[in-house]
């Protein structure tokens, strides 16, 4: 039986549908051979089935869906500013961070307010770029806000901007948790006296809430991960066969790395960065397996200096700074107050405007690069401070877990959709002749990557349960591209893989047939048959 059940509601409304491969941005081929299944199936089932199909289709052509998910305050949108690499997402308290934003791809930069009727509002760009932090309408009736951008990085990736979990704002926790997949769903009965969906070729609520949804989830955390956050994490309903969030479509930052007191980790040898680093690895234990990975991050410098906030006067103001008198200097630098109220030739509004851009750790960064290479350049600064940033680590990241694997990820989701669209039908007939058709196509050789997502989902969510070496080596060969990371031996030589690749796989051949749990067996074929094609690949 397949086990792709619904993934999570969303805030998303249903516009104009166009088919994938009239689109052409498919992800691959294992999105190509949903896609073909829906075109095929949409004849044969209901009308408000073959709407929903359709929908699926419109998602599998568009960009792999992420949302920046955490507690409030933890810097999100200054995270998302940085990731898209302009300054749009608003960051202080006010009526628009208290909604679902979607930045997305277009061809004309726009702000689109959609209701929950569908109404769509067009609203103008504040004079400083960004969208406006106050809308001047009435929230309660706003689904959510779509921001188109002229952005190359947002022709690979939707970016969702979510409000904080953990805010007294009853309606914006709501909100987030429908898009998490936290908030109860409507059941299909609830919509059998409707009259007036009966036949109706648009999608109700139900079959809205089954093919919607993010694909993929960054979760920004701060300094403590708090129940809340492993709860969250585990209520985010997304791709991967589609139960939880797990090392398939989910990473965390530690955000605001700057802020951690090197002293309160041991073994950080008074290095912030490094207690930063050993702070997230203790972070991405806790968090395990909801998450590939937790990376620091700095995310007001990284917003700074990717988006243009950081400027040629920001820079002459850092070389007038690197010239004063190192005591001077270090004293101003114990804290925000008394590097803005000092009496020195850089004027308190451009040290205020330093650290609203960089912080005190930024602003000591910067001082010790120009102190190091008078000579630096405002744009060789500006690149120093990003790397510093740890922003480029975690697009790497982004670009493994997501984007390497954007294909898996996008069919799975489709695929779970498909199978909630029939199970909301209500019909018997339609829904066994749905999932007839995924098992076929789950049986074909190149679906393979949708069974081994499947089965690390699976043990990741704890539904089948393995001894814990047994589910780590699943997860690391679910959750990896590289084929050395897979086989747990980064740069090993290929003949040395290849004997690995072999032998893993006739160890958990044998443990499906001997001494395995009927789940866990299920699981063990699909990693034998992993460890075999990896071994195929290897030696061709």
């Amino acid at each position: 039986m397949a086990r792709f059940p619904s993934v999570c509601s969303t805030t998303g409304r249903v516009g104009t549908v166009t088919s994938a491969t009239e689109q052409g941005r498919l992800a691959g081929p294992l999105s190509m051979s949903v896609a073909n299944l829906c075109h095929r199936l949409q004849p044969q089932v209901s009308a408000r089935t073959a709407a929903g199909f359709a929908e699926v289709l419109r998602r599998l052509g568009g960009p792999l869906q992420v949302a920046v998910a955490g507690r409030i305050k933890s810097g999100k949108s200054t995270l998302v500013n940085a990731l898209i690499g302009r300054r749009v997402a608003p960051t202080d308290v006010g009526e628009c961070t208290r909604l679902v934003t979607r930045f997305q791809y277009g061809t004309v930069d726009r702000v689109e307010i959609v209701f929950d009727d569908g109404r769509k509002q067009v609203l103008p760009f504040s004079a400083d770029g960004m969208i406006p932090a106050e809308l001047g309408i009435d929230i309660d009736k706003v689904s959510h806000i779509e921001a188109y951008l002229t952005n190359a990085v947002l022709q690979g990736m939707t970016v969702i901007d979510t409000p904080g979990l953990g805010s007294l704002d009853a309606a914006s926790v709501s909100r987030t948790e429908e898009l998490l997949g936290a908030a109860k769903h409507r059941k299909p009965e609830d919509d059998e006296d409707d009259e007036d969906t009966e036949g109706s070729d648009e999608l109700d609520d139900t079959s809205r809430n089954a093919v919607a949804g993010a694909e993929a989830v960054l979760y920004v955390v701060t300094q403590g991960v708090r129940a809340d956050d492993q709860q969250a994490l585990a209520a985010f309903t997304a791709a991967t066969a589609s139960r939880e969030a797990g090392p398939v479509n989910a990473i965390a930052v530690l955000n605001k790395a700057d802020t951690i007191a090197p002293e309160s980790v041991e073994g950080s040898g008074g290095d912030v960065w490094k207690a930063a680093t050993l702070l997230s690895e203790k972070q991405a234990a806790t968090l395990k397996p909801r998450v590939a990975d937790v990376l620091p991050v700095i995310g007001l410098i990284a917003e700074s200096a990717e988006s243009g906030g950081f400027t040629s006067p920001d820079a002459e103001a850092l070389r007038q700074l690197a010239e004063m008198d190192d005591d001077i200097l270090e004293t101003m630098l114990i804290s925000a107050d008394i590097f803005t109220s000092w009496e020195c030739d850089v004027a308190a509004g451009t040290r205020l405007r330093l650290l609203e851009k960089l912080d005190l750790f930024g602003v000591r960064y910067a001082v010790e690069a120009i102190r190091k290479d008078p000579e630096i350049t405002a744009g060789s600064l500006r690149r120093k401070l990003l790397d510093a940033s740890g922003l480029e680590a975690v697009r790497q990241r982004l670009s493994i877990v997501f984007a390497a694997r954007a294909d898996g990820i996008k069919a799975a989701a489709a695929l779970a959709s498909v199978t909630a669209l029939a199970h909301a039908s209500g019909d018997p007939a339609e829904r066994q002749r749905v999932h007839d058709a995924i098992e076929v196509l789950l049986a074909k050789p190149e679906a393979h990557q949708l069974r081994l997502l499947e089965a690390l989902t699976l043990v990741a969510s704890g539904a089948v349960d393995m001894p814990e070496d047994l589910s780590e080596e699943v997860l690391r060969v679910g959750s990896n591209a590289d084929i050395g990371a897979q086989l747990g031996k980064p740069g090993a030589p290929r003949a040395e893989l290849a004997a690995h690749a072999l032998e893993r796989a006739g160890w958990w051949r044998s443990f499906a047939s001997f001494g395995a749990t009927p789940a866990q067996s299920r699981v063990a074929h699909v990693v034998h048959r992993a460890y075999f094609l990896i071994w195929q690949q290897i030696r061709d």
